[in-house]
């Protein structure tokens, strides 16, 4: 298929659009549009959003079993995540799939998305796991 059948009339604007709206992941144009999100599947989103939530049930169990005069274990890193346009402060809402990645899966609302984040204390993860 050439572009150029566009201009001579031989492919219609509906059937154009039909084509740019399902392209391939991997194709150019969406590789330009959307950077490396083009990459990530709502399946992978939801992946590394598992792996965060396994590594932080791994860190409550052990900074509730440490012994009391240990020091503070770190809090896992979350895995990273290609930016959205909302992170970059130059674009609309994230789509479906990239809101996945934040505060949509812990419940919080967007507004407190900017509020640092506080760390259970070990009595908090205790008192919360009897």
């Amino acid at each position: 298929m050439d572009l150029l059948d566009w201009h001579r009339g031989r492919l219609s604007s509906r059937r154009l659009a039909v084509l740019v709206k399902h392209l391939p992941r991997d194709s150019a144009t969406l590789q330009k549009l959307h950077g490396e999100a083009s990459h990530w599947s709502v399946g992978d989103y939801l992946l590394a959003s598992v792996v965060d939530r396994l590594a932080e049930a791994n860190w409550m169990f052990a900074t509730v079993n440490r012994d009391e005069d240990a020091d503070p274990l770190d809090h896992p890193e979350p895995v990273p995540r290609p930016a959205t346009a909302e992170d970059e402060g130059t674009g609309p809402a994230p789509t479906a799939a990239a809101s996945l990645s934040g505060a949509s899966l812990s419940g919080a609302s967007p507004s407190s998305a900017a509020e640092p984040v506080r760390n259970p204390t070990p009595t908090e993860l205790a008192q919360f796991f009897s």
